[in-house]
């Protein structure tokens, strides 16, 4: 950690005042309390406005499972929020669902279909997973099976869904915002600050592999 705090102290050099601010600004309000898992969305733009949702709403980790759909993220769509949001990638949902729980995670599975937690009565004390499906057939039942909760939105109209990206968008808004006038510990800790405060600097200064070269090279 002490090399990293001199690795961040020599390139924040190459940034300017205001930037610094801006990415303390931005952490200060980032979370892992809450991470967003999308499975199989066979649209890729989908999955690009949910990272984008992420990012706006304060959540750093979006989990992407591809089974089926091999695709990248649509960048035109992110908007850059590829840059400043965590993707962790999974060929399947169980490596996925595994590894969450292992961090602590409870699974939620987000479906209008079930008898599910409406969204303005959901628990936010949970470290939370929240998985959303494809826009055709939702979640896999592999998912529903092994959620330890549902959640949906209060609906009052004939259709009985969202588009991903909307349905997304709803919910990590008012679950983040329920979270930050709560009295839960949910921040980054201040290693998690440092580490994300290094990647976004590198990924802000151009020829940063010459300008840590450089720092390497100095004599200590």
């Amino acid at each position: 950690m002490k090399k990293d705090l001199e690795l961040l102290e020599y390139l924040e050099g190459f940034i300017s005042e205001n930037r610094k601010q801006r990415f303390l600004d931005i952490l200060e309000n980032r979370t892992k309390h809450f991470t967003v898992a999308v499975e199989d969305v066979y649209q890729m733009h989908n999955t690009s406005a949910v990272m984008r949702s992420c990012e706006v709403f304060g959540i750093q980790e979006l989990n992407v499972i591809e089974q089926k759909n091999s695709k990248t993220i649509d960048k035109q769509i992110a908007l850059g929020a590829e840059k400043w949001v965590d993707i962790n990638e999974y060929s399947n949902n169980k490596t996925c669902i595994d590894v969450l729980r292992k961090k602590g995670y409870q699974i939620i599975a987000t479906t209008p279909h079930n008898e599910s937690c409406f969204l303005h009565e959901y628990d936010i004390t949970k470290p939370t997973a929240l998985f959303f499906g494809t826009e055709k057939e939702g979640l896999s039942e592999d998912v529903m099976n092994n959620a330890d909760g549902y959640l949906k939105i209060p609906m009052v109209g004939f259709t009985e869904s969202l588009n991903i990206s909307v349905s997304a968008a709803i919910i990590i808004q008012d679950l983040t915002n329920r979270l930050r006038n709560s009295n839960i510990d949910w921040k980054l800790t201040d290693d998690e600050i440092i580490e994300k405060r290094l990647d976004w600097t590198r990924k802000t200064i151009k020829n940063i592999d010459f300008v840590e070269s450089r720092f390497n090279n100095e004599p200590k």
